[in-house]
């Protein structure tokens, strides 16, 4: 079977993204979530799971979404909006780097974005998004790890951007928090300064009231170390692997 999500054959579809088998990843993500949230005194309201889903086929989100999920992450605008042109009433997550040439798309498609790191994106996806009348949230990507194959900014840059973003009025995009993908560790627990530090940085930001930026949206965690960064504050968890499997 042919797509363009990817190749897979129909017994390869029908075993990995069953409705049965996606509800029960789906059951014990939820019940691992609410028992991280019960453990440090947190309500599980206060946490979005976005299912990351990209090269993942249609037949996979519409499963997800018959049991309940509404949130889909996707690295790839052009990916994100065929999917979104099948799927227009769920919320549509970007997670991953934004071109400039791709802002437009982004704007009219995105409920979050997650992967903001430069004003001149900022600034065009706002823009994009006055000409279509649609308000979205985003999120300022934090590159901690400094590793230069991931995006974002890195964290002694982070206010620098801030700085330069009061001289761009934004109007559309609502800058509500900030990201991080930290990086490979041995095990979840070394996630955990990572997360900690984003945390610590949220709480910076905020203490400047900078009037182009509301909100105390942390999106950290993946399949691997979600529950800690429950722990240490996550409010969008982006959960690929534990959902919908191992990835093509």
């Amino acid at each position: 079977m042919s797509s363009r999500f990817g190749t897979l054959n129909s017994d390869a579809v029908d075993r990995e993204f069953s409705p049965e088998l996606l509800h029960t990843r789906l059951v014990q993500v939820r019940g691992s979530v609410t028992r991280a949230c019960l453990s440090c005194g947190r309500d599980p309201g206060s946490v979005t799971l976005v299912g990351v889903s990209k090269t993942k086929p249609l037949c996979a989100i519409e499963a997800a979404a018959h049991f309940g999920l509404q949130d889909f992450g996707e690295n790839y605008v052009q990916e994100a909006k065929l999917k979104a042109e099948h799927f227009p009433n769920l919320k549509w997550h970007l997670i991953g780097n934004i071109q400039k040439n791709k802002a437009h798309v982004a704007a009219k498609i995105a409920t979050v974005i997650h992967s903001l790191d430069s004003a001149e994106v900022i600034r065009r996806i706002d823009k994009s998004c006055a000409e279509q009348g649609r308000i979205i949230s985003g999120l300022i990507q934090v590159r901690l790890g400094h590793e230069d194959t991931k995006s974002g900014v890195d964290p002694e840059n982070l206010f620098s951007l801030l700085e330069e973003l009061k001289g761009v009025d934004l109007h559309c995009l609502r800058l509500v928090g900030l990201m991080t993908i930290p990086p490979p560790a041995a095990s979840p627990e070394g996630s955990r300064p990572h997360f900690r530090r984003l945390r610590e940085l949220l709480e910076e930001v905020k203490a400047r009231h900078y009037d182009f930026f509301s909100g105390s949206e942390l999106s950290m965690g993946m399949s691997g170390d979600y529950q800690v960064a429950i722990e240490e504050g996550a409010t969008y968890i982006r959960v690929g692997k534990a959902i919908f499997g191992n990835r093509n």
